[in-house]
């Protein structure tokens, strides 16, 4: 589909982008036909959900605010950020080795003193909170576009037979720097020109993503809740709810007096454990319960892991309460956590933020961009199985070139796992041959007989 070409006038010697202006009142052409554009959505079907405050709330409330949120988010950029971008080459499908070119430079240093894994954390900050993470080529760096300023432009798909709305077609992205409640008139890039990392889908808009805080949005606010709670336990001296009744005579000077007096001798961390005097017919009732009654680690604990696994990491990994009791730190479930959470959660998003990124480092016709993770810690286990993998292939090799195949397609084919890449030299091995077949020639005659050395001697 070419209907970006319409919108494209020609290019100058210096780069221009269009104004919001000529951007809207533009048209496109699809299957023939022109269709005028227009804005759609941004994250979602309802407009009137702002995703300012989405993306503020989740960042206040949630990495700021909780600390659960806090811990998960820091193990998946810990581990995220540890990737390093290559090109990985394809063989007829299969995929072969890694290779840099210059191309992947902007990578390496995507900004003054920036590192790939300043782009990578940033990256997926924005994707974890806000559902999406846009990145653009300004000069000779990567910017990257805060995602509740970015709205996405979206154009209806319209059937060139029915000439009814089909879904949906990305016509570009609107950046209101400062806000969308800002005067001033949006950036307006092309698809091509953003990479846009959305690694959870939204179901219910068209290509956007949620956050993975979205689900746990309750979770979140009863872990805060609890949080509070002990806190306020210990801010009204650490002891149960009390419940204090005075006589009946007792006037309303005389009730609050009472209470100022109670309140500076008893509440607060500081004034705990002391001893609670009463006269005057005053009667105290317990009415609460402390922490160890109400379970607490058990109730917060619940919630933890909760929180965790919609962020995919396993508590263990995490540090939470839960992750640390029982059989759950033997080196067998501990290896076996993290190897969850590398399969399911980091190895997907790292072939999400390739394929994003790609759009702005193309890769050559034979390879795809992709990310080297030898150097990552976390994965050093992954190291063994490798390793014993490698071990294998080595035998296999070997096997192979005993039989008489050729080097180079021997090593071919075993990376790739393509035997058609398979050459045989023509030679085979001995156990193959007749006997006396192919034997070295050394420039003798076997049939001649032997010749005394001392000819002049008699035996």
């Amino acid at each position: 589909m070419k209907f970006l070409d319409a919108l494209v006038k020609s290019t100058p010697t210096t780069e221009q982008r269009y104004s919001f202006s000529d951007w809207v009142n533009e048209y496109f052409s699809f299957g023939g036909s022109q269709y005028p554009l227009g804005l759609s959505t941004t994250y979602g079907i309802d407009k009137t959900d702002p995703v300012a405050d989405t993306f503020m709330g989740f960042v206040n409330s949630g990495l700021k605010g909780n600390s659960v949120v806090a811990s998960v988010e820091r193990v998946r950029l810990a581990i995220f950020t540890e990737a390093r971008f290559q090109f990985q080459r394809l063989r007829r499908g299969k995929l072969g080795d890694l290779f840099g070119t210059e191309a992947l430079r902007i990578l390496e240093q995507p900004w003054v003193g920036g590192t790939t894994g300043d782009l990578l954390g940033r990256m997926l900050l924005d994707a974890d909170l806000a559902g999406n993470s846009y990145t653009v080529v300004v000069g000779d760096e990567l910017v990257r576009l805060r995602p509740d300023w970015v709205e996405l432009i979206l154009a209806d798909r319209v059937d060139p037979f029915t000439g009814e709305t089909v879904g949906y077609t990305r016509a570009g992205y609107a950046y209101y720097h400062g806000g969308m409640a800002a005067t001033r008139e949006p950036v307006v890039f092309l698809p091509e020109e953003v990479a846009h990392f959305a690694p959870n889908p939204d179901p219910l808009a068209s290509y956007v993503g949620m956050s993975w805080l979205t689900p746990v949005i309750r979770e979140m606010q009863a872990d805060t809740a609890a949080t509070k709670h002990k806190l306020k336990f210990f801010e009204n001296a650490a002891t149960p709810n009390l419940a204090v009744s005075l006589a009946k005579e007792v006037t309303p000077a005389q009730f609050r007096d009472f209470v100022e007096l109670m309140d500076s001798k008893h509440a607060g961390v500081e004034n705990a454990y002391k001893t609670l005097y009463t006269a005057g017919g005053a009667d105290v009732t317990v009415i609460g319960a402390d922490l160890k009654q109400l379970d607490f680690k058990v109730t917060q604990g619940h919630g933890e892991t909760r929180i965790a696994s919609a962020g995919g990491i396993h508590p263990v990994v995490a540090g939470l309460s839960e992750g640390m009791q029982g059989s759950s730190l033997n080196a067998g479930n501990f290896s076996s956590a993290r190897r969850i959470v590398a399969d399911v959660t980091f190895r997907p998003l790292w072939r999400n933020v390739s394929g994003s990124i790609q759009t702005l480092v193309p890769p050559p016709a034979d390879a795809r961009l992709w990310v080297d993770t030898t150097d990552i810690g976390f994965l050093r286990e992954d190291r063994k199985d490798q390793a014993e993998i490698q071990g294998k292939e080595a035998s296999t090799i070997r096997q192979l070139l005993d039989a008489g195949y050729e080097g180079d397609s021997v090593t071919a084919a075993v990376i790739s796992q393509d035997w058609k890449l398979l050459k045989h030299s023509g030679l085979f091995s001995v156990q193959l041959q007749p006997p006396g077949t192919n034997q070295p020639d050394t420039g003798q005659d076997n049939d001649a007989p032997e010749e005394d050395e001392d000819d002049g001697n008699a035996s």
